[in-house]
């Protein structure tokens, strides 16, 4: 059997001892992220999505983001996690479909979410726990350790309350899955209130308003691990609009172009990022 990445990708979900989920968009961010330390690489549909030129939520089809997912698995020995979106399907067949390719691919982890792409709706509450126990079955029939993250995304595209979203991620760890996620919560008493209120591993979005957080802080919530979703991608669209705005513009500026990275260091990141341990 090929190598598992998923026990190590398991092991490192400790509540309270937060690592960081680095999401990858290419080939080149994935082994610059592991050159640089991660310990694990995500997906962002987000991020993948802008880099195809189209905007994020429902605009790149599964098998556009499993092809995705498998280039981040070679890229570098680092265990993968995908965001799978809806699982691309409404139908709990549908998500157990994906799983089971997601399994193919070689991924140690993914997630699933319960609202419906591009609006963001939900899905009828036992609707949304049978998909997710659908999903946790094509999981444990994968021949590899794969961790299933049960997504709430209700609170975040304004589908429904924190309590609701509570209730929901409740009934995903009844479902089976292996860890839990709410994104967007109002505030960092939320997520510990979050983490409180389950018996499973959550994740928790670095972003918005939690980029003024330390990890020091996410640990004492309780959360396990943090993922970047967008957010490291849209820094670098932010340099991309300043520096483009700069240069085009009326005063001809490129100063914001000093802020770049030699071509020797990134060379020497890329070619450390294919070698780095899966294990450090």
């Amino acid at each position: 059997m090929p190598h598992d990445p998923g026990p190590a990708f398991r092991a490192l979900h400790r509540p309270g001892d937060p690592f960081v989920l680095a999401n990858a968009w290419d080939l080149g961010s994935a082994r610059m992220l592991a050159a640089l330390g991660a310990q694990a690489l995500g997906t962002s549909s987000a991020a993948y999505a802008f880099t195809l030129g189209r905007p994020d939520m429902g605009h790149v089809s599964r098998d556009e983001m499993l092809a995705h997912a498998e280039a981040l698995v070679a890229a570098t020995p680092l265990p993968v996690s995908a965001d799978l979106e809806n699982g691309y399907g409404d139908a709990p067949e549908a998500v157990a479909e994906t799983v089971r390719l997601a399994c193919e691919a070689g991924l140690a982890g993914l997630s699933i979410e319960d609202v419906m792409p591009p609006a963001g709706a939900a899905y009828p509450f036992d609707l949304a726990v049978e998909r997710i126990r659908a999903a946790v079955a094509a999981a444990r029939a994968c021949p590899r350790d794969l961790v299933l993250l049960a997504r709430a995304d209700g609170v975040m595209t304004g589908a429904y309350d924190l309590d609701e979203g509570i209730r929901r991620l409740q009934a995903f760890a009844e479902a089976g899955a292996d860890g839990l996620y709410l994104p967007a919560p109002a505030s960092m008493a939320e997520v510990a209130r979050i983490c409180a209120s389950v018996d499973r591993p959550v994740n928790a979005l670095a972003a918005g308003g939690f980029t003024a957080h330390s990890r020091a802080d996410f640990a004492a919530a309780g959360v396990a691990r943090i993922s970047l979703g967008s957010a490291l991608a849209r820094a670098t669209h932010r340099l991309i609009k300043d520096a483009a705005e700069a240069m085009l513009g009326p005063a001809g500026d490129f100063g914001p172009l000093s802020r770049s990275v030699g071509g020797k260091e990134i060379d020497a990141l890329l070619a450390a990022g294919t070698r780095v341990s899966s294990a450090s």
